[in-house]
């Protein structure tokens, strides 16, 4: 049975975007360190709010 990666959903948002981890990072302000860090564990609901904003709005950019 294949593990399901913690925050795929989000991970492929990204990817689906045509945006790299890094540029997500900047945008809210930590290193692409720290955000894949985040992406390694459950989100709390604000982290998950401030990477699917910062998303959103590089798409419009």
């Amino acid at each position: 049975m294949e593990k399901t990666k913690v925050n795929a959903t989000i991970r492929k948002k990204i990817e689906k975007s045509g945006l790299r981890q890094y540029q997500v990072a900047y945008a809210i302000g930590v290193s692409k360190w720290t955000l894949n860090s985040w992406l390694s564990i459950p989100l709390t609901a604000e982290r998950k709010e401030r990477i699917l904003k910062a998303i959103d709005k590089l798409k419009t950019e």
